[in-house]
């Protein structure tokens, strides 16, 4: 997406924030430092459209080096996915790859280890194996229908220097993972962030993770690690794990218990049974960087436009053009707002904590033809053939969100995101 300089604008601006990484981890720990480690980390936008890139609209990236000698990649820092990957291929659409031949280190995982038998337990698509070269093939998917594929391997990660040596992640050979060129173009690949067992975190035993992300081109921080700097009192929801196997419950997703949607100080009239997940794991509620805005399933993203609708009027001028539904997703869309300040906050209520979500991020702005529009940051999941609740990371700006994976939960309050950088000892 094209950065604006607007101050309506709800686009995360270009910008350079950093990342604080303080690793504990039992795996070579004698290489690792207990200082804190620096790497910076930027939010990428391309230009917005009708088309929904549901896990890559807009990314936020870290800047790492793989292989010996080390090799500058670019990855996606992703909550919603396990296995991490760079593309391994140098194609006419890709700017930036990984080229393992160069690489001491790079040892691809055979077929009959137990690797790739065991390990891959958590991938949505089983490992394969490649009949022509007896490798672990593997294959990831997203909910726009983009894929990527290729081997899994190991290799030596380093974040600031700090060596990660056998990090398992795949090295792709296909063609693409956004259904966007000029996204792929950006970044090297992806990094996996979910509790699957191929996971980065899983992989370096991180008890917890933290990161905030500002709405302003100011600093912002990931904390990778058990951080005391936090803001608080946070307010923590638990964890949701699934206690048998379901169809479409993923259960290494950051899953919370969503009980309900106020508008204002209205609370929607809404069972509570709307928000569970049924017999097969539908209706689950994902916490996920990799996504942009937030969406509901059908029933409940009607009640809540009807209610927004209603307490809006005569604050909003609404978009009257059924054909304009933004990102195939957002179809309530209005005229710029006279101010932020008279429309009314969404609060997302879940068990033992709310998320507020007011001003500017409730409306994002995005052109049609030679005018510019402001659409609703909650979207209809139904009309993506998402079959849950997503909450993405335009609503988490300004937000410290903390993952406890020691606790089982996630924590969060309201703060400014580059104070808070500040606090952690990182200057503008």
């Amino acid at each position: 997406m094209a950065s604006s300089n607007s101050s309506l604008s709800l686009l995360l601006p270009s910008l350079t924030t950093l990342i604080l990484l303080q690793i504990q981890t039992c795996v070579s720990s004698s290489q690792l430092t207990q200082k804190p480690l620096l790497l910076p980390l930027k939010t990428q936008t391309q230009t917005p459209s009708r088309k929904l890139s549901f896990h890559h609209n807009v990314t936020l990236t870290v800047s790492l080096t793989v292989g010996s000698p080390p090799q500058n990649v670019t990855m996606v820092l992703d909550t919603g996915s396990e296995l991490s990957w760079l593309h391994c291929k140098k194609l006419p659409n890709l700017n930036s790859t990984f080229n393992p031949l160069l690489s001491s280190s790079y040892t691809p995982t055979p077929c009959n280890s137990s690797i790739c038998t065991t390990r891959t337990r958590d991938l949505t698509i089983p490992a394969s194996c490649d009949p022509n070269n007896k490798l672990c093939h593997v294959i990831v998917s997203y909910a726009d229908a983009s894929s990527a594929e290729g081997t899994l391997a190991a290799e030596t990660f380093s974040l600031a220097g700090a060596a990660q040596p056998g990090t398992l992640f795949g090295c792709m050979d296909s063609a693409g993972y956004t259904s966007d060129i000029n996204e792929d173009s950006k970044t090297t690949g992806l990094m996996g962030m979910n509790r699957g067992s191929l996971s980065l975190v899983t992989q370096m035993s991180l008890p917890k993770f933290s990161y905030c992300i500002s709405g302003e081109d100011a600093l912002g921080v990931l904390l990778l690690g058990d951080g005391t700097d936090a803001p608080s009192p946070l307010q923590y929801t638990p964890l949701v794990t699934a206690t048998t196997s379901s169809p479409y419950f993923n259960r290494v997703a950051y899953t919370v218990q969503l009980e309900g949607i106020k508008v204002s100080e209205k609370l929607l009239q809404l069972p509570k049974s709307v928000f569970v997940p049924d017999h097969t794991g539908a209706g689950q509620t994902m916490v996920d960087s990799g996504t942009q805005f937030t969406f509901l399933l059908g029933s409940v993203y009607s009640s809540l436009k009807d209610e927004f609708l209603e307490q809006t009027k005569g604050v909003l001028t609404r978009i009257e053009d059924p054909n304009f539904v933004f990102e195939g997703a957002m179809d309530l869309c209005y005229h710029a707002p006279a101010s932020f300040a008279a429309v009314p906050a969404v609060t997302l209520v879940f068990s033992g904590a709310e998320m507020r979500v007011s001003g500017e991020r409730l409306l994002y702005r995005v052109s049609k033809g030679s005018d510019w529009v402001y659409c609703f940051t909650f979207g209809n999941s139904d009309l993506l053939g998402i079959e849950a609740y997503v909450i993405g990371h335009h609503h988490q700006q300004n937000v410290w969100m903390e993952f406890d994976l020691l606790k089982s939960r996630v924590g969060f309050t309201q703060t400014t995101c580059d104070l808070a950088t500040q606090r952690l000892g990182l200057s503008p």
